[in-house]
């Protein structure tokens, strides 16, 4: 049996970066029809169960009540009977559910926080992540039909790896004990406010670690982009402590399309590469706070010791083109 989980989180794509930028917006409603496309998609490529994370949109509830009456739904559907109380932590919950069970794939519908949150659980499950966030690096912005394409290849594979790499991530440390991991970056600042949990004014941040960098993408993860590609196949990243204001520090300046819409004067003090194994360090002159992929997660007091080592501890994180050429290779579409 051949089976795929659904992760959709009902809050992507509307934190205070739609309100500060001209981000694009992708309702409750569009999600619902991106996620009719991935259970047609993947059941018609041979899925026959689909498990979906419990959310308060009751997308899975949704999509199973339209497909079936509209005659549909072939794949047996079932919403998880796990408890939900509308935060990051029903993702990660729910991918451990996955993990756990062994699930063929899960599909992640969400914005780099939404993927962080499943990365933190999955090990071994290959990932799909699909874009529906806002300043989204580390998901995929791709078709839902597509995504359910791959998905459903990869969960039938008898060696899916073959179609997914193992992601980097970031790990934070406080005074030698972990705290967090990242995907794309791992931004410090020194906005102690956390009740919009995203980040996006450059003038506080003091810190950048960024495991890809690249001037396509929108957020911190292009300051570093900006000054040098890192892609998510290399095995290093990027850390730029940043001056603020202070230009006469700065031994490069450049501006970064760190919002949508918006490219931001960055002045950059230094530049330091970092390589799997390797740990960017500091001591904090004072109170501040990390955000991870975007969103503040990590207080630290000052004088406390910060250290961000760089692993491929990541998800397994399917390619998407790679895993359909190869389903071409092998006959996967052929009716004969």
């Amino acid at each position: 049996m051949s089976s795929i989980g659904i992760i959709a989180n009902p809050a992507s794509g509307k934190d205070i970066r739609r309100l500060v930028s001209y981000a694009t917006t992708i309702d409750n409603q569009e999600k619902v029809n991106i996620v009719k496309r991935i259970v047609l998609a993947a059941q018609s490529v041979g899925v026959d169960q689909i498990y979906f994370m419990p959310d308060s949109f009751q997308f899975g509830w949704i999509v199973i009540d339209d497909l079936e009456i509209d005659g549909k739904l072939t794949a047996s559907c079932e919403v998880l009977q796990i408890p939900y109380m509308a935060c990051a932590e029903d993702t990660t919950r729910t991918a451990a559910w996955m993990e756990e069970h062994r699930l063929g794939c899960v599909v992640v519908l969400g914005g780099d926080g939404t993927s962080r949150a499943a990365a933190k659980s999955l090990k071994n499950v290959p990932l799909v992540a699909v874009s529906t966030g806002t300043n989204n690096v580390y998901p995929d912005y791709t078709e839902g039909t597509v995504a359910g394409m791959a998905a459903g290849i990869t969960a039938g594979a008898d060696n899916p790896e073959e179609f997914c790499r193992r992601d980097k991530r970031i790990e934070v440390s406080v005074n030698g004990e972990f705290k967090d991991i990242a995907l794309v970056d791992a931004v410090v600042s020194d906005d102690l406010w956390i009740g919009s949990r995203a980040i996006w004014d450059a003038d506080k941040i003091e810190y950048i670690v960024a495991a890809r960098a690249h001037p396509a993408s929108i957020g911190f993860s292009a300051a570093a982009g900006c000054l040098e590609v890192i892609r998510p196949e290399d095995d290093r990243a990027m850390a730029l402590q940043l001056c603020g204001r202070e230009e006469e520090k700065a031994v490069r300046k450049i501006k970064a399309p760190i919002a949508a819409g918006i490219l931001s004067p960055i002045n950059i003090q230094s530049v330091q590469e970092l390589h799997i194994g390797g740990t960017y360090s500091f001591a904090a002159s004072h109170h501040c706070m990390i955000a991870l992929d975007g969103e503040r997660e990590v207080r630290v007091r000052e004088g406390e010791t910060v250290a961000f080592k760089l692993t491929r501890n990541g998800p397994l994180h399917v390619n998407i083109e790679q895993t359909l050429e190869k389903a071409v290779q092998h006959g996967v579409f052929s009716r004969d």
